[in-house]
Order: C-alpha cells, then sequence, then structure tokens
C-alpha cells in the first residue's frame, strides 16, 4: 500500500477530482520526489506541485504541496493491521491572501474531501485483490 500511493502517478486511479499527476524529478521516489498534479475544485482546474520532504519506507510519507491560494504539509502512517494495513493522515494547511479569510470553511471542506479520497482509495485497493483460490 504504501509504495502504491507514494507514487502521486497512482492519485487519478482513486481520486476522482485528480486529473493528472506526473513525476517531475529525476530518480526513485523517496524523500525530495516532486510531483506536478491538477485536480479540479468548484469547477476550477487547480496546479499543484507535491514534494516528498520524508520517506520512511513502509511506514512513513511527509509531504509538502503548494498551490496557489494554500501551502499544505501532510503526514500519512501506514502500520501493519491483522493482515492488511491501517493509514492514517494528517494535514496542515495555510492559506495565504484572501483565503485566509475562509480557513475554517477550507478546513471543513479539506477533511471532507481527504476521507471521500482514502474511502475510494480503501476501495479501489480491495477491488484489486485477487479473491482466495482465484489466482
Amino acid at each position: 500500500m504504501f509504495d502504491f500511493v507514494a507514487d502521486e502517478r497512482n492519485e487519478p486511479r482513486y481520486n476522482p477530482r485528480m486529473l493528472r499527476a506526473e513525476k517531475i524529478s529525476d530518480g526513485p521516489i523517496g524523500s525530495g520526489t516532486q510531483f506536478r498534479a491538477e485536480t479540479t475544485s468548484m469547477g476550477r482546474t487547480i496546479e499543484m506541485i507535491i514534494e516528498f520532504i520524508s520517506y520512511e519506507r513502509p511506514r512513513r510519507l511527509v509531504s509538502s504541496t503548494r498551490l496557489f491560494a494554500m501551502d499544505m504539509h501532510g503526514t500519512l502512517t501506514f502500520d501493519p493491521v491483522g493482515g492488511g494495513t491501517r493509514m492514517r493522515w494528517s494535514w496542515e494547511m495555510k492559506p495565504r491572501g484572501v483565503f485566509k479569510l475562509m480557513t475554517p470553511l477550507i478546513g471543513r471542506m479539506g477533511r471532507r474531501q481527504e476521507e471521500r479520497i482514502w474511502r475510494n482509495l480503501k476501495r479501489f485497493l480491495e477491488a484489486q485483490e485477487t479473491p482466495p483460490g482465484q489466482a
């Protein structure tokens, strides 16, 4: 699960708002890797740059995301649990300019959106698993 999530190019497969994601740095995915992505929000296309600040495979991934209206810092943790993985996430958003006035609203909207994205990821990954006896 860690490797799949760490490759941002996979996100359009489970996040319907993510239009595209491309790796723009050289070398294997790790600390310092950068991606350029486009997402939609309220009918607009938004470009972002995502950079991995810390890459501790297979347990922890820390990223910094720059958008026009804000910067975000996020941490994903992956813990093994009875035959699977529990992923936890924590984000800090720093709106800029006029968007600072909307910080509480942006926070609520962002939390709901992230919850949807991670539910979609869970459904996507579960659908990819081969049922027992059908390998």
